[in-house]
């Protein structure tokens, strides 16, 4: 079973009825115990990085996502979510965030051309860094996922497994060992999403 962390924050069912059209047997859920016993993880958010983060550690899911995230289990965070495994947010202000990646959320404003809309919303092409990731074998580079976002992760190159072009390179998707995260919407990106899903529901603990 696949746990999708509800904290209080994002667009849960979408995102399982996404799961549940490729076959998967995927949960909403914010008990613990579901979580700790679940195969898969899902962070998924969206909205302010404060606010995630206040309710993902006063919801208590903070503690559980870095239990499963230490035993090995596949994690998977998304847009906002993937924000959160990094060590910290300067979203209006600094924040600290779960650290599971190294890297941090800086605006996508200090990198675009002044011409360039914020937020970053919309489909855009994935350039495969570090080698081709696992996440990614059902797909090919160059592939189009839905994007939208007005922060992005940066000194994580290390971890960076996708990028994409935006009037300037912006990390697509990271992971580090059983942990992934991906900026754009896979349950939004038609038939390359579902492949990328597909990809994580096969990882094994």
């Amino acid at each position: 079973m696949i746990a999708i962390i509800d904290y209080g924050v994002g667009n849960l069912f979408s995102l399982q009825s996404s799961l549940k059209y490729i076959g998967e047997e995927a949960e909403v859920t914010s008990d613990i115990e579901k979580i700790r016993n679940a195969d898969r993880i899902i962070l998924p958010g969206v909205g302010a990085y404060e606010d995630a983060a206040n309710k993902l550690r006063e919801s208590g899911m903070a503690d559980i996502v870095m239990e499963v995230a230490k035993a090995g289990k596949p994690l998977m965070g998304i847009c906002l979510g993937m924000q959160l495994l990094l060590e910290k947010s300067y979203e209006y202000g600094e924040h600290e965030g779960l650290g599971l990646i190294k890297g941090s959320v800086v605006p996508i404003a200090d990198v675009a051309p002044a011409n360039y809309k914020i937020p970053h919303i919309g489909w855009n092409a994935l350039k495969f860094e570090n080698g081709k990731s696992p996440l990614f074998k059902y797909i090919e580079e160059g592939d189009y996922v839905y994007f939208v976002h007005s922060y992005y992760a940066t000194d994580c190159a290390e971890s960076t497994i996708a990028s994409t072009e935006y009037g300037a390179q912006l990390t697509a998707a990271l992971a580090d060992g059983n942990v992934f995260g991906c900026q754009f919407h896979p349950e939004k990106s038609g038939e390359v999403g579902m492949k990328i899903l597909r990809a994580f529901c096969e990882m094994e603990g």
